[in-house]
């Protein structure tokens, strides 16, 4: 079985252009991600996919490994399927490139087994939301799973509804996702359906069409750099993991 990591790393982000390449204590962001993903196990390969040139000059120098894709992509999926195009293998795991505390861990509790003998196309994971303000901010996307994982639905608002009930947690997805090649070839050929264009959720085209989505729970206090409040953040935390030796930017 191989599995290749892509970290899809674009330029213009419309909220937070060159994100990728900002400064996280003395290294740029690509950097903390691709070295988080280094230390996962089952890995064969990872490849930054990248649609810009600034982007892979910096991946030259810290010597990590990347493919120039089409500027003209209009979300990560379509990006990862231009890598299945050109590298071959049986898994594509995507790690969103502006997640420099992802957790390893993380990482490896979608990664398949094949002794285990469930096929899913598509395998995502998801962490308990634990802060309010976490929980009502539409750029966290909420995920909704039934008692095998299988996910029901994800949206920008906090769902389900706590009516009848307030014994639950609010999950959040989580910028890891492992694709098969069909699922992959699945997604660019379908066109965008009513609840993907409402909720902004690309997600959203595999439950449409009723393709099964399993997300993992995990345990992890990744942030997504959305915006430069986030990024204020993300600095204090490695800053305060690198003063404690817990991570190191050499």
């Amino acid at each position: 079985m191989k599995i290749i990591g892509v970290i899809p790393s674009r330029y213009n982000s419309t909220r937070f252009p060159g994100k990728p390449l900002v400064d996280i204590c003395g290294k740029p962001m690509i950097w903390w991600v691709y070295n988080q993903v280094k230390k996962v196990n089952k890995i064969d390969d990872i490849v930054v996919a990248t649609d810009n040139q600034s982007i892979e000059k910096v991946c030259n120098k810290y010597e990590i490994p990347s493919i120039i894709t089409s500027e003209n992509h209009p979300e990560h999926i379509s990006r990862i399927h231009e890598v299945s195009e050109k590298i071959k293998a049986d898994y594509y795991l995507c790690i969103n490139g502006d997640e420099p505390l992802i957790d390893p861990k993380s990482i490896q509790k979608i990664i398949p087994n094949d002794i285990i003998g469930e096929k899913i196309d598509f395998l995502g994971a998801m962490r308990i939301l634990k802060n309010p303000a976490e929980t009502i901010d539409i750029s966290n996307i909420k995920v909704v799973v039934n008692s095998h994982n299988r996910c029901i639905y994800m949206s920008r608002n906090p769902i389900p509804c706590p009516k009848g009930s307030l014994m639950f947690n609010y999950y959040k997805y989580i910028g890891i996702e492992c694709f098969t090649k069909s699922a992959l070839d699945f997604f660019i050929n379908t066109p965008i359906g009513n609840l993907e264009k409402i909720e902004d959720i690309d997600h959203l085209r595999f439950i449409e069409n009723n393709i099964e989505i399993k997300f993992n729970l995990v345990e992890s206090d990744s942030i997504s750099v959305d915006t430069p409040k986030d990024l204020e953040k993300v600095r204090e935390i490695i800053k305060d993991k690198i003063e404690k030796g817990l991570l190191s930017n050499e």
